[in-house]
Parts: C-alpha cells; structure tokens; sequence
C-alpha cells in the first residue's frame, strides 16, 4: 500500500486537545466536527490539507485524552497516514482501530519538513521524501493492521471476516 502526499509538520506533544478541542466533541456530524481538527495549533490547517497528505510530528503525537474523534477527525480532514517519533499507546491504537495509518520514524520525523513530498510504503515501513530525496525507515505494518487500514478500520475488518464466515 503506496501513499503519496505533502507534510503538515508538527512538534512534540501535540496532545488530543489540540487536535480536536473539547468544546466542538458535542458535534456529532463528522464534517462539521472535522473543520475544527488542528484548529488550536494550525488555524490554517483545515483549508491546506489535501486528500492524501500527511501529518508528521516529534515525540508523544497524540497525548491526552483517549477521544477516539482525534485519529477519526485526521483521517476524515485527508490525511493519509501520521509519521511521529513516537505516539502516545492509546491514540495509536486508536488509529488503527479507525483505519488511519500510524508509522514511528525518528529519523524521518527530524528531517522532514512543512510541504515536503513523501511517498510511504506501509508494507517496507520505506519512507521517501521526495522533495529533499532522501529515504527512512519505520517499523513495517503487520499484516493484520494493513488488512485492517485497508477495509477502513476494526469495525469494517470484523464485519468482512464475519460475512465471509458465514455468521
């Protein structure tokens, strides 16, 4: 599974506070709710982003609370897949959970820049960034959690290995 897009970039702790403020989590339209995600960080977020671009960010990306809305309103805004140095456990489980792409590169992470190009292999883990050509590496996706981003997320993924059961 190839991804191809550019970098919104992001620093350390941005918590799940930032990227969806607590005061819009009684939205429960997920469009209305999306046009507020990174709004306390990056007012201008919301009219840059594109289907298919990234979001890459230091340490501990998604700190804080455990609102699921957090990965849901980045994978819904178009963000394609999220590249940190490390994420806090419960937001990446999170995202894989709703089908949004999670990949851990310190290496990539420090030398990536806002609107940079990247083309992301989540098969290899291969990271390339295109427009300062140069490539890293993350940890590979298992073959569960590609099979689980590729049907949209664990809701989807269990429906499909239960109709192909039979129950």
């Amino acid at each position: 599974m190839r991804l191809k897009g550019k970098v919104h970039k992001y620093g350390a702790n941005v918590d799940t506070d930032v990227i969806i403020p607590a005061r819009y989590l009684n939205i429960s339209d997920l469009d209305e709710l999306t046009k507020h995600c990174m709004e306390d960080i990056d007012g201008e977020f919301v009219s840059r982003v594109r289907l298919g671009d990234f979001i890459v960010a230091t340490t501990n990306f998604g700190c804080g609370s455990s609102r699921e809305q957090a990965p849901l309103v980045i994978k819904h805004s178009g963000i394609a897949c999220v590249i940190a140095s490390s994420f806090a456990r419960i937001f990446f489980r999170n995202a894989i959970n709703i089908g949004l792409p999670v990949l851990e590169s310190t290496e990539a992470a420090e030398a990536t820049e806002a609107e940079d190009e990247l083309e992301v292999d989540l098969v290899t883990g291969e990271i390339n960034n295109k427009t300062k050509a140069k490539n890293f590496y993350a940890k590979p996706f298992p073959k569960l959690m590609l099979e689980i981003t590729a049907k949209g997320g664990l809701i989807e993924y269990a429906e499909e290995r239960l109709k192909a059961r039979g129950t």
